[in-house]
């Protein structure tokens, strides 16, 4: 029999939101966060409930404001960015070094909200938090060189993000917009993380760096944060669908735009033989549930080659580690080795489920299929957010598992006969943000990789975003707007000389750095 496990101590949400209370007062009260505008924070907005993924616990939900708040936000925002890009550069090199050091010291309960907000694995939510300090503090060492010749924007820039990075994507790129000499808003994430963004803002704003943090609809707030006269720039991170809609607008505007949207990202399998390096990485590919931007979700695999494929990857998916990110046997035991805990929520479970049911009874070919039997529960617990790895073969056309990222555990394979079908299936999203092509021959690699939708490739080994000064962009549908990462996410969001052309994918040009 498994043994009973229990939480481990000290890391309950109770835990977490006092220690929130004791850091940060004035960002926090009893039972709810509050949102930050005019340089204060402000006890409005409607608090709706929300609870974890990890167990059903009930945690602080975001404070959703109306239309005209917002847009009284956006209008504070602005008076902050015209006094804020008169500081000198030094000024903020120190203001921004400081908020490191608060952040660093306090990265611990950073990351446990995390896990609680977003089900991260303990050290999957470490990483975020220290991807976040490191990444900024190259940038406050190296922005002299990369501010030479530019200037702040007009207005603040308004970041719209996912709930997956709410640290490593969001509050790096936030800080980085204020290095650069920007005022920052950011709306909070609709479907969590919004108490850890609440501790990093509040962090930031002792140390004078003019953020404004905001909760609501998407459809409540764009106008304000999207369409308003006063925003110099947006950057957007999230899905195809709502990418659309800013990128409609930003273009209708004229406005700067950073917009990261979804793609299929691909692994192609092409004359292969080393399998002991794929099995070795398959795991790897499974890291907080392919909840991410630049997970593989698609094998595309030569057929001759299947049952070798198979041989390396059925054994090494079967290794997977699930289950509540903060069980353990002993209360004073370490932090479980996980690879993912629960998805984001209970819906999004339930969509997999039917996605991956719905494919099978079409006809895709169920290849493996993990058991909550394998996973690590507290007794009891509310489970309804879990999803269990899955592996299927030849997913229908009528699917959306066909041709659109499942944002969960979910692989799919199809199997090739030609070079041109394997190029087609690694490009079946009209664009990706990573992609890899597993073949032996460097030549075959360097033949087809040109031919490969997405902004990076690698040869056998996984891409992902990068840090400091790796470049990110992507293909087709996946990007619109300027390419960041590096230098590039400095010239995104500051003005340069005169008829300067941006890096990016804009609708009447495309060039790559």
């Amino acid at each position: 029999m498994p043994p009973t496990l229990t939480l481990k101590s000290g890391t309950s949400w109770d835990d977490a939101w006092q220690r929130c209370l004791t850091v940060a007062p004035e960002a926090f009260r009893d039972d709810r966060v509050l949102n930050l505008w005019n340089a204060a924070w402000q006890a409005d907005g409607r608090a709706l409930p929300a609870v974890s993924p990890v167990d059903g616990t009930p945690v602080a939900g975001p404070p959703r404001l109306d239309r005209a708040t917002a847009r009284q936000a956006v209008r504070a925002a602005l008076d902050q960015h015209r006094a804020w890009r008169h500081v000198p550069l030094p000024e903020r090199r120190a203001r921004v070094a400081a908020t490191l050091d608060a952040l660093a010291e306090h990265r611990g309960l950073l990351a446990l909200l995390l896990v609680w907000e977003i089900g991260k694995p303990w050290r999957l939510a470490r990483a975020d938090v220290d991807r976040a300090i490191d990444g900024v503090r190259w940038y406050v060492d190296g922005i002299d060189t990369m501010l030479d010749g530019r200037a702040p924007l007009d207005g603040p820039v308004s970041n719209i993000a996912s709930w997956n990075y709410p640290m490593s994507v969001l509050v790096h790129a936030l800080l980085v917009q204020a290095l650069a000499g920007n005022a920052v808003v950011a709306k909070t994430p609709t479907d969590g993380g919004v108490a850890c963004l609440t501790l990093a803002t509040a962090l930031a704003a002792r140390e004078g760096i003019p953020v404004t943090l905001v909760s609501g609809s998407g459809g409540e707030l764009s106008e304000a944060l999207v369409r308003a006269p006063e925003i110099g720039c947006v950057s957007f991170v999230g899905g195809r669908d709502t990418g659309a809609a800013v990128a409609t607008a930003v273009a209708d505007l004229g406005k700067r735009h950073i917009l990261e949207q979804e793609g299929l990202n691909t692994w192609g399998v092409w004359n292969f033989s080393d399998w002991e390096t794929l099995s070795a990485t398959v795991p790897k590919l499974f890291d907080y549930g392919k909840q991410r931007c630049t997970a593989y979700p698609r094998f595309v695999v030569q057929r001759s080659l299947f049952d070798a494929f198979l041989a390396a990857y059925l054994p090494a998916v079967r290794t997977l580690r699930t289950g509540h990110p903060l069980a353990v046997e002993h209360p004073d035991d370490p932090y479980p080795a996980l690879d993912f805990g629960p998805v984001i929520n209970a819906a999004k479970a339930k969509e997999l489920h039917d996605q991956v049911a719905q494919a099978i009874d079409r006809g895709a070919v169920p290849l493996h299929r993990g058991t909550a039997a394998d996973a690590r529960f507290l007794p009891g617990q509310d489970t309804s957010a879990y999803v269990q790895p899955v592996t299927l073969l030849n997913p229908p056309r009528s699917s959306p598992l066909h041709h659109a990222e499942p944002f969960g555990p979910v692989d799919t394979i199809v199997l090739v006969d030609t070079e041109a079908e394997l190029l087609a299936a690694m490009n079946a999203s009209n664009g990706a943000l990573v992609a890899t092509l597993s073949t032996d021959e460097r030549a075959t690699f360097d033949r087809l990789a040109p031919h490969i939708r997405a902004f990076k490739i690698g040869h056998g080994v996984p891409r992902s975003r990068g840090d400091r000064d790796e470049l990110f962009g992507g293909f087709g549908a996946s990007w619109r707007g300027a390419f960041v990462g590096g230098e590039l996410l400095v010239r995104a969001v500051t003005r340069g000389p005169a008829g300067e052309t941006m890096p990016g994918n804009f609708p009447d040009h495309r060039l790559t750095p």
